[in-house]
């Protein structure tokens, strides 16, 4: 039986790509896995369906409102909540000096913001088990350390999501821990792109990532003690190495 049997844990954005990954993972470890989604509802249900019929939680992740609205919801149906896996995610590619107010907040309002009030509610929930304990994971990107010209604005939602999982890790010991995952090429669709491929064979594993990969590090954390939090690990195939 693994440690993760009944466990009750949300993956925000768990529709597509890491996100399903992960959330079909936790299944098999036996969690009892929730599926949040903003607007990809089909794919929700299509992942929910290979999660034994988990539970759905649309949310427009912009809105504090909805954030809130959820995870009332999780603990009226559950009762509880022991993990949570911050996923969901925005990216585009835009030169720094063309980057509009709207475009950093598209990016920001999700990236960044979604991850600390859905941070903060599962927190509230996660206090009331027995001994306050939890666990979450943040999806960070190896974004947060690279240099990218034209992903100035995405690097900077990223970066935030390390200090955002280190400054809740102080905060919310010793009964929750908060540790990170960043990613390094990870393609799905577009895993014949040739910037792509080139990226990944760039590194030294000279190959790209898969979504498992992701979710191993991210039962990782979810099994861990609480001696580890406040923790980055680097899931990249070695493009941090320099």
């Amino acid at each position: 039986m693994s440690e993760l049997t009944g466990k009750v844990i949300l993956i925000t954005g768990a529709a597509k790509r890491i996100g399903r990954a992960i959330a079909l993972r936790l299944h098999a470890e036996g969690a009892r896995v929730l599926i949040h989604y903003g607007g990809s509802e089909r794919e929700a249900r299509q992942t929910a369906a290979e999660c034994g019929d988990a539970p759905l939680f649309q949310a427009n992740l912009e809105s504090v409102d909805e954030i809130r609205h959820m995870f009332t919801s999780i603990e009226n149906q559950l009762g509880r909540l022991d993990g949570l896996v911050n996923n969901a995610a925005r990216f585009t590619r835009i030169p720094a000096l063309e980057v509009t107010e709207a475009d950093w907040d598209f990016i920001h309002s999700v990236n960044l913001k979604s991850y600390f009030f859905c941070t903060q509610q599962a927190a509230l929930l996660m206090q009331r088990n027995s001994g306050g304990q939890g666990r979450i994971v943040n999806i960070s990107s190896m974004g947060a350390f690279m240099t990218w010209p034209e992903h100035v604005h995405y690097s900077a939602s990223k970066a935030g999501v390390v200090s955002l999982t280190r400054g809740f890790a102080k905060a919310l010991a010793p009964g929750i821990t908060v540790n990170s995952v960043a990613p390094g090429v990870i393609p799905f669709e577009e895993k014949d792109d040739p910037a792509i491929v080139a990226l990944a064979r760039s590194t030294p594993a000279r190959q790209p990532g898969t979504g498992e990969d992701i979710a191993d590090a991210v039962v990782y954390f979810l099994k861990a003690s609480n001696f580890i939090t406040g923790q980055v690990l680097q899931v990249d195939g070695g493009m941090g190495l320099r």
